[in-house]
């Protein structure tokens, strides 16, 4: 997997992000948008913090970035494997490349992505990885939530 500078650059903006949204106590999910020049903005999930159902890292990053005539220039980064919400965003600016940190917490929406013509590459990096993986054990239900799905009930052992 060849990673330019600016991939490293534009990845470890995400990275930073998601670790500010945990110290929030929000889901640790960053995301930043760059283009040939550099990151043009990052943002993290802010579900918890804005009480938003929308606000999540790839939408955040977005509106941070502001308005752009044109979007076929940019690669999207996210520690995550973007859900609906988020792939859609990226398919409806016609983003034309994702990195992504990490799809084993969260599968995402890779597959429809790529036949859309999107190009994704996974990191698989420990780090993202570790850090779904902390909040999903310590904040089951607000991770449920933020993937709007039920959380699986608990059945307490009979003693």
């Amino acid at each position: 997997m060849n990673l330019t500078s600016i991939d490293h650059e534009g990845y470890r903006a995400a990275l930073d992000a998601a670790r500010a949204g945990a110290a929030e106590g929000g889901v640790p999910i960053g995301s930043s948008l760059a283009d040939s020049r550099g990151v043009i903005a990052a943002g993290h999930n802010r579900r918890v913090q804005q009480a938003d159902p929308t606000a999540h890292a790839e939408i955040d990053a977005l509106r941070a970035a502001g308005r752009r005539a044109d979007y076929r220039d940019t690669t999207l980064y996210t520690t995550l494997a973007p859900c609906d919400l988020c792939s859609g965003a990226i398919v409806q600016f016609k983003i034309p490349r994702v990195v992504i940190g990490e799809a084993e917490n969260f599968p995402g929406e890779l597959d429809w992505l790529r036949q859309r013509g999107i190009q994704v590459l996974v990191l698989d990096d420990p780090e993202a990885t570790g850090l779904m993986e902390r909040f999903i054990r310590e904040q089951p239900a607000l991770w449920h939530e933020d993937i709007a799905e039920e959380a699986p009930t608990r059945v307490e052992p009979r003693s």
